[in-house]
C-alpha cells in the first residue's frame, strides 16, 4: 500500500539511515528509497578520510541493495565539533553558527570532491540523489554545483561511467535559505527541509539547553510560514520539497505538514508504517484547510491544538 490520502493526494515515505546494516530494515519497513543517508559516520570514524574507493564501495551496495528505489546521500554534514582527519587545533566558540556543512566541504575542496565522485559513480548500480546541507544562500549552492560538474568531467576523464541524471538537492536548515528558497529552488532538483536545525536557528533555541528547551517549538508560527515559503519557492520551479527532521515523523504536525504541501516525508525506518497508516487517514482537502489556518494563527498554542484536533479525528489509534 502506498502513502496516499483519502482524497487522492499521494506523499513519498522514504527513511533517515547512517549505517549499512540499517538498509534491511528500510526494506521491511515498505519505505520507497532512502531520504536521507547520513555520511559522518563513515567519514569521522577513523582518523582519517576514507578514500573516493572505500566511499564508492560503501556507497553502491547500498545503492544496488535498495534499487529500483532511490538513496539521497547527504554530502559530510561536519565541522562545528567533528572534522576528517585532522584535529581542531583552534576549538570553535560557537561551533553551531561555525564552520560546519557546506561551507566546511567548501573549504576543502579535495575531501569534498572525492566524496561527489563517490557518489556519482555510486549512481551506475541504482539511483542516486545528493543534497548539500546547512545552505544559507544561493551562492554556496552554485559553487558545489561547479565543483559537481569538474567532478563529471574528472570521472569521464578517467572512462569512468558516470550518470549524469542523478539528483541534486539542497538542504533548507537556515532561515535565510529558506527566505530565498525560490532562487535555490531554480538551481536544484529538490529541496529538503531539515527541521531540527531550522527550528533551532529560527527561534534561536539549543534544544539541548534545559533552561530553553521548551522554546524549541515546532509548531511556531513563524516556522510554519518558513516551511510555506520553501514549499512555494520549490514549487515556482516544479521541483518536490521533502522533510527530514524528527518533525516528518511526528504524527501530531503530520496534518499540517501534508496540508503545506509537502512531497515526501523521511523518518526513521521503524516509524515508517505508522506514518503510512496516517498518511491514508487524512484528507488532503481538510488538511488544506488545517494549513490556511495554522498560517493565520498569531500562537504557537492555537496551531498546537489545530493539529491535535484534525490528528486525532483521523487516526485516534495512533495518538493515545
Amino acid at each position: 500500500a502506498e502513502a496516499v490520502t483519502t482524497d487522492g493526494r499521494r506523499i513519498t515515505l522514504s527513511a533517515n539511515i547512517e549505517f549499512e546494516h540499517e538498509v534491511d530494515l528500510v526494506k521491511q519497513s515498505g519505505a520507497e528509497g532512502v531520504g536521507l543517508f547520513r555520511t559522518e559516520f563513515f567519514l569521522l570514524e577513523r582518523e582519517e578520510c576514507p578514500s573516493e574507493e572505500e566511499q564508492f564501495a560503501l556507497y553502491s551496495r547500498i545503492t544496488a541493495s535498495m534499487k529500483p528505489h532511490e538513496v539521497i546521500f547527504r554530502t559530510l554534514d561536519a565541522g562545528g565539533d567533528k572534522v576528517p582527519g585532522e584535529p581542531l587545533l583552534e576549538p570553535e566558540p560557537n561551533p553551531f553558527l561555525g564552520w560546519r556543512g557546506i561551507r566546511f566541504s567548501l573549504a576543502r575542496r579535495d575531501l569534498f570532491k572525492e566524496q561527489m565522485r563517490a557518489i556519482l559513480r555510486a549512481g551506475d548500480t541504482g539511483r542516486v540523489g545528493m543534497m548539500f546541507p546547512l545552505v544559507s544562500g544561493v551562492g554556496e549552492v552554485r559553487e558545489a554545483k561547479m565543483l559537481l560538474e569538474q567532478c563529471v568531467a574528472e570521472l569521464e576523464e578517467r572512462g569512468t561511467p558516470v550518470q549524469s541524471k542523478i539528483e541534486v538537492g539542497a538542504m533548507i536548515e537556515v532561515p535565510s535559505a529558506a527566505m530565498v528558497a525560490a532562487d535555490i529552488a531554480a538551481e536544484v532538483d529538490f529541496l529538503s527541509i531539515g527541521t531540527n536545525d531550522l527550528i533551532q536557528y529560527t527561534v534561536a533555541v539549543d534544544r539541548v539547553n534545559p533552561r530553553v528547551a521548551s522554546l524549541y517549538r515546532s509548531g511556531h508560527p513563524g516556522f510554519i510560514r518558513l516551511i510555506k515559503q520553501v514549499i512555494d519557492g520549490a514549487s515556482q520551479h516544479q521541483i518536490w520539497t521533502g522533510v527530514c527532521g524528527e518533525m516528518a515523523g511526528d504524527l501530531l504536525y503530520l496534518p499540517l505538514l501534508v496540508g503545506l504541501g509537502v512531497d515526501e516525508l523521511s523518518v526513521g525506518a521503524q516509524q515508517v508504517p505508522l506514518v503510512k497508516q496516517a498518511v491514508r487517514s487524512l484528507s488532503y482537502a481538510d488538511c488544506s484547510a488545517l494549513a490556511t489556518e495554522a498560517l493565520r494563527a498569531g500562537e504557537t498554542r492555537t496551531i498546537v491544538e489545530l493539529c491535535d484536533k484534525a490528528a486525532t479525528a483521523a487516526y485516534p489509534e495512533l495518538m493515545s
